[in-house]
């Protein structure tokens, strides 16, 4: 459950990394790098 948690967490930072091509504010690039960071955490450290 833990690995589908940070799979679902790294694949909606993915797609909001797609967003970047629209303008952005370093708040939302921060909170796009955190999600990706806690996902993979939770999907490869288990």
């Amino acid at each position: 459950m833990i690995r589908l948690c940070g799979l679902i967490l790294f694949c909606v930072g993915a797609g909001m990394a797609l967003k970047v091509l629209l303008p952005t504010t370093l708040t939302l690039l921060l909170f796009i790098m955190g999600l990706m960071i806690v996902g993979y955490n939770l999907f490869c450290h288990c």
